[in-house]
């Protein structure tokens, strides 16, 4: 697989979202409404610094970054900036894909290569993918190839694509093919044209997985397939254990899920009194933050709870169990 593949894989690509503007309208596209207008993130942490972009890569330890949007070549100054402060600060091992659904000319190849681009995956209108070679990707990608970029077309497995699949083993690119998803602002085009889903479980188009089957056995070429449920429960989590090591305290427990999992006491007192050692506790607005056993051992006396949170930025709350064993109301 690419090396872009490699470190996502591992949950160490940093996931850059440099805009949601694009002059595309694929009907299977799965951007939320609130990523449709000139915004940046950095995984789910919405940009207004080049900190908050340093910051995200530090906390998840990012071996690399995937940028994307939306059309990131729109807003190609932005591409420039993030992507020379990246390996400025990381160095030039902080391996940088970008996506892009254009085929743009060779002074703009050449000024991604010199920004430090790595990696570059082409996304063509799926209108386009049965007379691929009958335009300008294959030259570019070739251009880039010569360039040193890897180069490769990543596309959702909706059908056969034997055209793409000549012109990536003339040109020595890769395939990554993605499991086509329902999501909230693309499900009503995917009925229109007939999509159903796999199962209730999961998000996933019955029958994309096994499109993507036909595809490889077919190809001459490396195919890399990305399933719905690899992306949900491998990828996502080896991110958030990555993330969770470096922000977790002494008492926080870390789940196989990459969730983070602490005990709250309601209550104001001093914790030493408590008994609970230096370290072994935070004091926040809501009261006591320590071990989930503590806590347990406390509800007899106090109001308490256990937490479990994402160890995002936003630290959004996963479940929250409260242990009436005898708190006082």
């Amino acid at each position: 697989m690419s090396r872009g593949c490699e470190l996502c894989e591992i949950g160490a690509k940093m996931v850059l979202f440099v805009s949601g503007k694009c002059l595309g309208s694929c009907f299977y596209c799965p951007i939320s409404e609130k990523r449709r207008g000139d915004v940046i993130y950095a995984n789910e942490r919405p940009v207004k610094r080049d900190e908050d972009v340093l910051e995200e890569a530090k906390l998840m330890d990012a071996l690399g970054t995937g940028i994307t949007g939306g059309e990131p070549l729109l807003k190609i100054e932005r591409v420039i900036h993030y992507a020379k402060l990246l390996k400025k600060e990381f160095g030039r091992e902080h391996h940088i894909h970008l996506y892009t659904s254009l085929a743009p000319p060779k002074k703009v190849i050449d000024i991604l290569k010199s920004a430090g681009i790595d990696e570059l995956r082409f996304h063509p209108p799926m209108e386009l993918w049965d007379k691929i070679d009958q335009t300008e990707y294959p030259k570019v990608m070739k251009y880039a190839r010569e360039k040193g970029f890897e180069v490769g077309f990543e596309l959702p497995a909706i059908k056969e694509i034997p055209k793409i699949l000549e012109v990536l083993e003339e040109i020595g690119g890769f395939l990554n093919l993605n499991e086509l998803e329902f999501s909230d602002t693309n499900a009503e085009e995917m009925r229109k044209r007939g999509f159903v889903l796999k199962s209730d479980e999961e998000n996933a188009v019955k029958g994309s997985e096994e499109i993507a089957k036909k595809i490889m056995r077919d190809a001459k070429v490396q195919v890399r397939f990305c399933s719905s449920s690899f992306k949900d429960r491998v990828q996502l989590r080896m991110r958030l254990k990555r993330t969770a090591k470096n922000v977790a305290r002494e008492f926080d427990e870390i789940t196989e899920d990459g969730t983070i999992v602490y005990g709250v006491i309601e209550s104001d007192v001093d914790p030493k009194t408590l008994g609970i050692p230096e370290g072994f506790y935070e004091r926040t607005e809501r009261g006591i933050e320590t071990a989930w056993w503590i806590a347990e051992e406390l509800s007899e006396e106090f109001k308490c709870y256990v937490e479990e949170r994402y160890p995002t930025y936003d630290r959004i709350v996963v479940e929250r169990t409260y242990l009436r064993k005898g708190g006082k109301d």
